[in-house]
């Protein structure tokens, strides 16, 4: 057989989305290509559930799914295989998701307004092994991943109420968000976010998410 006549390998790809229409979108686009959908879920417990099931080259996975959100099945995945190429794809652009993305190991991020080019090249690239992060994300949360008073692993003094507030925070909450759910006040809860950033050694949000999820906060 001459070397034109050789396919390339198929790309076993395994999409996590709770909307039907996302999932078939996906499915149209990769028709034609290498990549080959071999699983489908509609929630985050489905989507830890086949992956640690079955074996595929890369996994897709949506953020807001219902009983267990795409970061959450992540970090569950990453625990037993810590070696699967893992990309979320996601509507929102939201620092504390990208954050939480990276410590977790996610192989990038991606938003559904990414073109298919984008995509297609983003799963080649995490089937090779390789991350698709700019310098610019990877920056926006390396003070999270990497504070003085984290390396030294000195046990922070967060009061309780800062730790609820620093969870929330990490999930992508905001301020007002926050106050809702722990029906306190907006002022308040801003202190308690400044107070945070600085017991933590932090400068902003998104490293905030990053310390919470390297201390097993979320």
């Amino acid at each position: 057989m001459s070397e034109a006549q050789i396919e390339p390998r198929k790309i076993r790809v395994f999409i996590a989305d709770d909307h039907e229409m996302v999932r078939v979108g996906l499915r149209a686009m990769f028709q034609g290509t290498e990549i080959e959908v071999v699983g489908e879920a509609g929630t985050g417990e489905e989507a830890v559930d086949f992956l640690l099931s079955y074996d595929v080259d890369v996994a897709i996975l949506d953020v807001r799914m219902p009983r267990g959100d795409g970061l959450n099945a992540l970090g569950r995945i990453k625990l037993e295989k810590p070696n699967l190429p893992v990309l979320i794809l996601s509507t929102f652009d939201n620092p504390s998701y990208v954050a939480r993305a990276i410590a977790f190991g996610a192989q990038g991020y991606l938003l559904k307004s990414c073109t298919r080019d984008e995509l297609l090249e983003a799963i080649r690239a995490a089937a090779r092994g390789e991350n698709i992060w700019t310098r610019e994300e990877l920056r926006r949360v390396a003070g999270g991943l990497a504070t003085p008073r984290t390396q030294a692993n000195i046990d922070i003094p967060l009061t309780q109420r800062e730790s609820e507030v620093l969870r929330h925070l990490a999930r992508g909450m905001t301020n007002k968000e926050i106050a809702y759910a722990l029906k306190i006040s907006y002022e308040t809860v801003k202190e308690h976010v400044q107070h945070i950033l600085k017991k933590i050694g932090v400068t902003d949000r998104t490293q905030a998410a990053v310390w919470a999820v390297k201390n097993g906060l979320v």
